[in-house]
Parts: C-alpha cells; sequence; structure tokens
C-alpha cells in the first residue's frame, strides 16, 4: 500500500474538465441564445466612448506607431487584466465571469437577426426595404443593388462576421476563458474603430489591425475548416486554396471563399464603398446569391457553433487525460 499512487477516476476528471469549460460555454451560448445582445446600454458602448478618449489623450504624444500600440494597450489590457484577477478570485465568481464575458463577446443571435431581417422582404420581393436593412449592417452602399446584390452582400456579412463575432471569441475563450474572450471582443472592436488605411488612422491604428490579424489568424482558418466540413466541402477546400490569396484581407478570404464554396454561391466582386468602386475577386463557385442562400448561410454558422461546442470539450477532456 506504501507505494501506491492515488489517483482521481478519470470519469470523475474529465467531468470536471467538462465542468470548467464546456458549462460555462454552453450558458453563455444560451444566454445569447435566449436574450442576444442587450438592447440598451451595450457594454461595447461604453467601451467605445472609452476608447474614443484613451485615442484622444494619446494622440498628443504624436500619431505614429509607437503611440498607437500604447494606446490600444491602454484600452484593453486594463480590462482583461482586472477580468483574470476577478477570476482568479473565486471559483464561482470566475464561473459567473466567464459565462457573462462569453455572453458580451459573442453575436450570435444578433448576427442571424439582421440577417433574416434582410433575407425577408428581399424574398417578399421589396427590395428597397431590403437594401434600407442592408445598409445597417455593411460599410458599402447598397442603393444601387439589385436582388442579387443585396443578397451577396448579405451572405458575405454573415460569413465573415460568423468569425468576427462568434468563433474568434470562442477560440479564445477555450484557451484563455473569459478574459480570452473579452481580449478578442475588445481587439476587435478597435480594429473597426482604428483599423483604417486612412491618413488620420494609417500609423495610429496600425497596430489595432496588426493585432486583431494576430488574434484573428488561427480562429479564421478553423472557421473556414468548419465551413467546409459542413458544406460542400471539395468546393469549399478548393475556393479557399486558389481564391482566398487574392482577398485583400488575410483572414477574411480563407473565411468567405471556403464558405462560398460550401453554400456553392458566387461571391465577392465589385462593390461601392463611400462612393469609391472597389473591384474585389470573385469568391466561391455555382450560381450567384440569392435571397435563400442568406438562410442557409445563417445555418451554415449556426451548425458550425455546434461543431465548435462539440470539439472544444472533446479537445479539453483529451488535453487533460
Amino acid at each position: 500500500m506504501g507505494n501506491e499512487v492515488f489517483h482521481y477516476p478519470m470519469s470523475a476528471l474529465h467531468l470536471a474538465v467538462l465542468f470548467s469549460v464546456a458549462v460555462p460555454l454552453g450558458l453563455g451560448l444560451l444566454l445569447d441564445r435566449l436574450f442576444g445582445e442587450p438592447r440598451h446600454h451595450h457594454p461595447l458602448v461604453g467601451f467605445g466612448r472609452y476608447a474614443t478618449a484613451i485615442e484622444r489623450l494619446f494622440r498628443r504624444l504624436g500619431s505614429n506607431r509607437g503611440v498607437g500600440l500604447l494606446a490600444w494597450s491602454a484600452a484593453v489590457l486594463p480590462w482583461v487584466a482586472v477580468a483574470g484577477s476577478l477570476k482568479a478570485g473565486n471559483a464561482w465568481l470566475g464561473l459567473a465571469l466567464d459565462v457573462g464575458l462569453l455572453y458580451f463577446a459573442v453575436g450570435s443571435r444578433s448576427l442571424a437577426e439582421h440577417a433574416r431581417a434582410v433575407a425577408a422582404p428581399l424574398a417578399a420581393g421589396d427590395l428597397a426595404g431590403a437594401r434600407q436593412r442592408l445598409a445597417w449592417i455593411v460599410s458599402r452602399d447598397t442603393a444601387e443593388l439589385d436582388e442579387s446584390g443585396v443578397a451577396r452582400a448579405t451572405v458575405e456579412s454573415v460569413l465573415e462576421n460568423g468569425n468576427d463575432a462568434i468563433f474568434g471569441a470562442l477560440f479564445w475563450f477555450a484557451l484563455l476563458g473569459g478574459p480570452g474572450a473579452l481580449m478578442f471582443r475588445l481587439a476587435n472592436t478597435l480594429d473597426a474603430m482604428w483599423g483604417y488605411r486612412t491618413a488620420r488612422y494609417l500609423r495610429f491604428g496600425w497596430a489595432a489591425a496588426r493585432i486583431d490579424d494576430v488574434l484573428n489568424f488561427v480562429p479564421a482558418r478553423l472557421t473556414a475548416l468548419s465551413y467546409a466540413l459542413l458544406g460542400h466541402t471539395a468546393a469549399a477546400l478548393r475556393c479557399w486554396r486558389t481564391q482566398a490569396p487574392a482577398w485583400d484581407s488575410p483572414n477574411a478570404g480563407p473565411v468567405m471563399a471556403s464558405g462560398a464554396g460550401a453554400l456553392h454561391v458566387r461571391l465577392g466582386g465589385p462593390a461601392v464603398y463611400h462612393g469609391r468602386l472597389e473591384r474585389r475577386p470573385t469568391l466561391g463557385t455555382g450560381t450567384p446569391a440569392r435571397a435563400a442562400d442568406i438562410d442557409k448561410a445563417v445555418a451554415l454558422v449556426h451548425n458550425s457553433v455546434w461543431l465548435w461546442v462539440l470539439a472544444i470539450a472533446v479537445l479539453n477532456v483529451l488535453i487533460h487525460a
């Protein structure tokens, strides 16, 4: 007996790991499914005001890349540090924090609602109404889009934001818990605020854009793989391999090319942004996007969420076995 080493039963260890990862993961996604994004007093609105104040303060030091990196650090890192400290202090508080931060970071229900708000009038023949609702979720000009153009822009938004609004947060949650999901969401928000190639943000916003690219690099490719596995797999992988490198964004390219191939639709092509025509490469294969393809894109993202939940739970058990 003296030489025996006591081990917890493997089943108990597995249950403990599942509880620490799968339970907060499932609860956070359930809250999103039940309530969606807060209608009033959204935390990101407050963070946006905070980031604007940070920018105003740090621009007094200049507008170069180093100042931009300092501003990004001041905007993001204190919140992540506070979340990590609170989580480490108490197990039950840590669980509640993980659930709350994941709910804050993901936008699955909101993404589906915005997409269906375009699909419904488009399917009913109300092109003007569909254009109006599309303008709420994309930055391109929508006034002159035909039915296929509206459907194409909406499907592109669903596929790309599947990564930005859902899977990126799930990836960093799986690695670092709630603080990881918070870091990703705040970094993604700063990219949307500062990551522009304009005279004002080309240097100051460089860090925000590059950090978002780094944080998104692995999640984007896992998202592209998920789309491929749950759709027309061969076409998706072929489009990813041959079409994604031509896309301007290193992360949006794989996601949208794979998603287009998985849905067997054609996306991309010329689009007007702020009155200026941008000639984008064509993505996907098959027929041009239609109203029905919007629901198919939403379903592809929804099914990919289930795949991620299963994969995260299984991987955590295997890693800790």
